[in-house]
């Protein structure tokens, strides 16, 4: 652990700009924290900018949140609730091209974590990408197709039927319906089991209608749920599986209550708690990274590839090539070989930094020999050769594939292909992906209509989504987000703005927080200060709190629009944001009260 940490050097006294991690002492007394030997969290201190939101440690007992993407069927990230029949999580590529640079790499952090295999308790994000069960079973056929005002009399009908509710069924389902973020369904067979008293509950099944309620419900609910659990099964992945949640909800007040309650518990440190710790501050305040990584060596918590796949995508973020390089080799020193994920993060970061030449390097060693046999490493290959932006190499893995193409490597492909403007590649992709199978995800939709918003193909969008609405796909956030963005690209800010307010009245699932900035964005640039308030104010009615890129965002609108900004300090006051220096400039372009030379003379 202090091999990472000299490797991960000077963090907390440089400007952003080069910041790195610094290595730490065994006592350390700073601005924010002040270690000894444990750690408690206290209430956050309010945010600084888009990069810093600050979670106050005082370090008085070891109370370090694993707080991050994790969860049973989220995202990470970036925002957080999919679409009913979508295959895998894939949203941090929605974020607009402001959030590009990160976001890209973040997928790889995070790819597929919402199909997290429950049987491993120290399972990393990402668990089981849903590879090894496909297909269905009657159970699941009969949850599939009935409504939620049928399901109950359809399930008790099987059952009935004198059909085997066994584990194995029961986990094949919940597995088919969190892949495809049908999570009312999930919930609602979950408490139909539980009523009917056919199995043993686990701690695991619990943890599970803990995620789902705090999905569909929100994280009050889910808490409350945990009093109705057996007190033997109130364990470290109930409560974690509540942290997280709260988490994916920027609620950190709540976040670090539920933490500090899992302390009062004497639940473990583990790995996987301090790598979610990391992928928070990596997101919210990169400088905090150093004190957990000083908190794992104290605590003797070995790290994993996940932890270094972590390490060396912020190290890049500040273009600190040599310092990731130094994590990589602390990484081998300790016996762990780089995965696809953590060489995919290298390449990515090679091409930011301009270092192509490593960056080819890396994707060279990737391939291996035969990428007939090295099928896995496809999917990565054909966007970073995208990003690269290599046609000949993308065509060539694609080639590899063509035969007889997996569905993650036609949605890459087609991604890939239309981030080199190769709409024509990408319609054929998706044309033999609609042969293949029978019918496609929202997801899959998503990704092509994606395309032709990105070219301003608005017409063949349209069409995109008839045919979508024909072949019964059910359209939820994804392909929302896709739309929106379609109609903004082609100008049409009115359109973009009817279908996110139809999309907001869905009771079961909302927009995706992209999705709202997306047209806050548009208004601001248009200077449209009504209709700006208007999407931030239906976003906190919505559970996405008010954080500084909104109010960023807003700010813009009034200043595009010439006119002050009344209470506006007071606003960003009362929701505990505060300001950072550009952002204080800002605000003094639109302060109604402000002094200048005629005003004094006038005075």
């Amino acid at each position: 652990m202090l091999a990472i940490r000299k490797a991960s050097a000077r963090i907390k006294c440089l400007p952003v700009s080069s910041v790195t991690f610094r290595a730490c002492s065994a006592k350390f007394n700073l601005e924010s924290s002040s270690y000894t030997d444990d750690a408690r969290l206290s209430d956050p201190t309010p945010h600084k900018s888009d990069r810093s939101r600050i979670v106050k440690i005082n370090l008085v007992r070891t109370r370090i949140p694993f707080i991050g993407t994790m969860s049973f069927s989220s995202q990470a990230g970036t925002e957080h609730i999919g679409e009913d029949n979508d295959d895998l999580k894939d949203d941090t590529k929605l974020i607009s091209n402001a959030d590009t640079f990160e976001s890209e790499s973040e997928a790889d952090l995070s790819e597929s974590e919402d199909v997290l295999d429950l049987s491993d308790p120290e399972e990393e994000i990402g668990g089981n990408n849903g590879e090894g069960q496909r297909g269905s079973s009657g159970l699941f056929k009969v949850i599939i197709n009935s409504t939620s005002i049928t399901a109950e009399k359809s399930l008790d009908k099987w059952l009935e039927e004198g059909r085997d509710l066994c584990r194995s069924e029961i986990s094949h389902a919940m597995f088919e319906l969190r892949r495809r973020r049908m999570y009312g369904k999930a919930l609602q067979f979950l408490e139909w089991l539980e009523s009917k008293e056919k199995i043993e509950f686990g701690e695991r099944d619990y943890a599970s209608r803990i995620d789902l309620i705090a999905k569909i419900r929100g994280i009050h609910k889910a808490e409350s749920y945990i009093n109705k659990i057996p007190e033997s099964f109130r364990g470290e992945i109930v409560y974690r599986t509540l942290l997280a949640n709260a988490v994916l909800n920027t609620n950190t007040k709540k976040a670090v209550q539920i933490f500090n309650r899992m302390k009062d518990l004497k639940l473990p440190v583990t790995t996987f708690a301090c790598n979610q710790l990391l992928l928070l501050y990596k997101r919210i305040d990169k400088k905090k990274i150093a004190d957990v990584l000083l908190l794992m060596e104290n605590e003797n918590v070995k790290p994993s590839v996940f932890t270094y796949r972590l390490l060396i995508e912020t190290k890049g973020q500040y273009n600190d090539l040599d310092g990731m390089e130094q994590v990589l080799e602390t990484m081998k020193s300790d016996g762990m070989e780089p995965d696809l994920r953590l060489q995919a993060v290298l390449a990515r970061q090679y091409i930011y930094g301009g270092v192509l030449e490593k960056a080819k390097s890396v994707l060279k060693e990737m391939e291996g020999s035969n990428l007939n046999v090295n099928r896995k490493a496809c999917s990565y290959l054909l966007s970073i050769y995208a990003l690269l932006g290599s046609l000949d190499d993308v065509k060539r893995v694609w080639g590899a594939c063509e035969s007889d193409p997996r569905l993650e490597e036609c949605t890459r492909a087609i991604e890939a292909f239309g981030k080199l403007k190769e709409v024509d590649l990408a319609e054929a992709v998706f044309d033999k992906m609609s042969k293949k199978w029978e019918k496609l995800s929202a997801k899959n939709y998503a990704c092509m209509l994606r395309v032709y918003a990105n070219n301003k193909m608005l017409a063949k969008g349209k069409d995109l989504v008839r045919r979508m609405s024909d072949s019964g796909c059910r359209i939820g956030p994804l392909t929302w987000d896709a739309l929106v963005k379609l109609y903004l690209e082609s100008g049409e800010i009115e359109k973009a703005d009817s279908i996110l307010n139809k999309a907001s009245q869905n009771i079961n699932v909302k927009p995706l927080f992209v999705t709202y900035m997306m047209i806050l964005d548009d208004y601001a640039k248009r200077g449209d200060v009504h209709n700006a308030e208007k999407i931030f104010n239906r976003m906190r009615k919505h559970g996405y709190i008010s954080r500084f890129r909104q109010y960023n965002s807003l700010l813009l609108a009034y200043i595009n629009a010439k006119v002050p900004a009344y209470g506006f300090r007071e606003r960003l006051k009362a929701d505990n944001v505060f300001p950072s220096k550009t952002l204080v400039g800002q605000l003094e372009q639109v302060d109604a009260f402000k002094k200048t030379a005629v005003s004094d003379l006038l005075d």
